[in-house]
């Protein structure tokens, strides 16, 4: 699909505003395909670096459900799903790899090309895939949440979505980051450049993940490059130290360099 121009964007973001009139469904239609498109994003970095919220992008993607009626879709196997958002004809133009087995992409996501979906996997409305990234085996890639270029998220790991509140930032991975198997980033955590995740790490927005290369405390936020493993810590009180329990500590151990590169390259040998 070719790039929303910048008016027509400027009309869809006055139809969906805060206060406005009821949006029509023909306004859906256009947001649908602008965000398949790429050329509108429910979260976006400024100049700063720091992602931004468009709130108008959340209200129009909950717009389609509210102005959606509940059907059967013409799918393999038969569904039943909300109207105006089923799941995604995807064709060789699109430009991407979607390996049948299971896999859905639901009206509103946009996969860039170069992209690679195995199945069975699931990428939820409003959801942004960056060129050339691979979204493997039983992956999910939640409502707006935003993966950059590059990017590998491996088997099984779980993208958290969010539309409401409306303010809320989606989970962001940004380019060029390795996400290892069974993965959670959950609540709006953001995954900075060139960042590795080992299997197994869990993150939300308000996990702190112990730096042990800089000697700090992180949250929010995984910095760039950052190799992030789990970890544990020794929980507090006289009770937690005679059982010996501890509490989940993500860490980093080290920051990316050329040998951790070379564990990246399963990826091309996939495609």
């Amino acid at each position: 699909m070719s790039a929303l121009p910048t008016t027509a964007s400027s009309q869809l973001e006055t139809a969906f505003a805060e206060g406005g009139s009821e949006p029509t469904v023909e306004q859906v239609e256009q947001l649908l395909a602008a965000l398949e498109a790429g050329s509108v994003r429910a979260a976006s970095p400024g100049d700063d670096g720091q992602w931004r919220v468009h709130r108008w992008v959340k209200r129009g993607i909950l717009a389609a459900f509210r102005l959606s009626e509940t059907v059967e879709i013409d799918w393999p196997g038969g569904s039943v799903d909300k109207s105006l958002v089923p799941a995604r004809r995807v064709t060789a133009s699109d430009g991407i790899r979607l390996v049948p087995g299971g896999t859905a992409v639901r009206r509103g996501a946009h996969l860039a090309p170069g992209v690679v979906v195995m199945p069975p996997s699931y990428v939820n409305a409003g959801a942004h895939v960056g060129a050339g990234s691979m979204v493997d085996s039983h992956v999910l890639v939640g409502s707006c949440a935003q993966v950059g270029t590059g990017v590998h998220l491996s088997t099984a790991v779980q993208i958290g979505g969010v539309l409401e509140p409306v303010g809320a930032r989606p989970v962001v991975v940004e380019d060029e980051v390795f996400v290892g198997a069974q993965c959670g980033l959950y609540e709006g955590v953001v995954v900075r450049r060139g960042a590795v995740l080992a299997p197994g790490v869990t993150l939300t927005a308000g996990t702190t993940i112990y730096d042990l290369v800089e000697q700090r405390e992180v949250r929010g936020e995984v910095p760039s490059g950052a190799v992030v493993v789990p970890g544990a810590r020794p929980a507090r009180g006289d009770y937690a130290a005679v059982l010996g329990l501890s509490l989940y500590a993500p860490v980093i151990v080290k920051y990316r360099d050329s040998s951790t590169d070379a564990a990246t390259a399963l990826e091309e040998s996939l495609r």
